[in-house]
């Protein structure tokens, strides 16, 4: 197939996705709300054209190609400079939340009768970094319409819950009197998504803000390590799948990742090209979600039941209260 013949395949499926992309900003921007979670809607109310091969095949490129793009264009706006910055005690309690809601996902996944991939797809979207980090764990675990539907889930629960909490933890936070360091740290390393850990930390002043932009940021750059330990867990699955003998050990779509994150450590990609690279990778997203969206039906999210959504508020509450106890006694000392 030429270059010519894969565009004409592709336009029906990727304009579909773009109008439904154009039509969330809009609502973000004039009427407020999460745009991903207004992608994720929008496509939801398009599945019937799901089936249409003319369109099928766009949005099957949205919805992964586009997805591990817009992965990769995230590491440009973290630097290491920015992590160092947070001292080794306020990373290390970042880190060891991370990992410990991510096993207590999969952990509390078996309780309550989920599978393992739901127990890191869950655990992983709320430890690091809400949407962004379902998609990038869905596309390195197997390939099953029981994923896509989870991975649906995931979206509007994590978006949901972190909106929740970009109104409530403020308000916890000036009655539990918390210093401007220790609310940073607090609000950067609990919120799910990047932009209610922004809105949420300028509620309680600019100094308080930048903090939680760090440590958020910090959490960003543990996706990548993150998801090349699920993508070793299942290569061999993914191999068989793929009918293939192996796959790289490392996704292609994470070494871009790595690679953007040290051109922007280095100073090698100028403000300008930072900030394109990170409204690239949000518009890559949200292309990616209103695809998702488009595949999957409601009638088989609504399948899922209630302990899917139980395990993602357990979650959230269970790295809330483990980092507030941690920055409690880190910032008393």
């Amino acid at each position: 197939m030429t270059w010519f013949a894969l565009a004409r395949a592709l336009l029906p499926g990727v304009l579909m996705c773009v109008v439904i992309a154009l039509a969330s900003t809009f609502l973000s921007e004039h009427y407020g709300g999460p745009l991903l979670l207004y992608a994720l809607l929008i496509g939801l109310s398009f599945h019937f054209i799901h089936d249409n091969p003319k369109v099928k095949i766009g949005v099957e490129f949205c919805g992964r190609t586009l997805l591990r793009i817009g992965v990769a264009l995230l590491g440009a706006r973290i630097s290491i400079e920015q992590v160092t910055q947070l001292g080794v005690e306020v990373g290390l309690v970042i880190l060891f939340a991370l990992v410990l809601t991510i096993l207590v996902g999969v952990w509390w996944a078996r309780g309550l009768g989920c599978t393992r991939e739901e127990g890191l797809l869950s655990g992983g979207s709320v430890a690091i970094c809400g949407a962004s980090a379902a998609l990038a764990i869905a596309a390195v675990l197997p390939q099953s319409k029981a994923n896509e539907r989870f991975t649906l889930l995931a979206v509007v629960a994590v978006t949901v819950l972190s909106t929740i909490a970009m109104v409530v933890y403020p308000l916890a936070i000036q009655a539990l009197q918390l210093s401007p360091a220790a609310a940073g740290v607090f609000l950067g390393g609990t919120i799910h998504d990047v932009a209610q850990v922004v809105a949420a930390g300028m509620l309680l002043g600019p100094e308080v803000a930048d903090t939680a932009t760090v440590v958020k940021l910090f959490r960003v750059m543990l996706l990548m390590p993150v998801v090349m330990v699920i993508s070793f867990m299942y290569r061999h699955q993914q191999a068989q799948e793929a009918q293939e003998k192996a796959l790289p050990l490392v996704p292609g779509f994470l070494l871009a990742f790595v690679v953007m994150m040290l051109m922007s450590s280095s100073g090698l990609i100028p403000e300008r090209l930072v900030q394109a690279a990170s409204d690239l990778s949000r518009i890559c997203l949200v292309l990616a979600i209103a695809a998702v969206g488009i595949k999957t039906s409601i009638e088989d999210l609504l399948k899922l039941g209630w302990k899917p959504l139980m395990l993602f508020v357990g979650e959230t509450v269970f790295i809330a209260v483990l980092v507030l106890v941690s920055v409690v006694m880190l910032f008393a000392s």
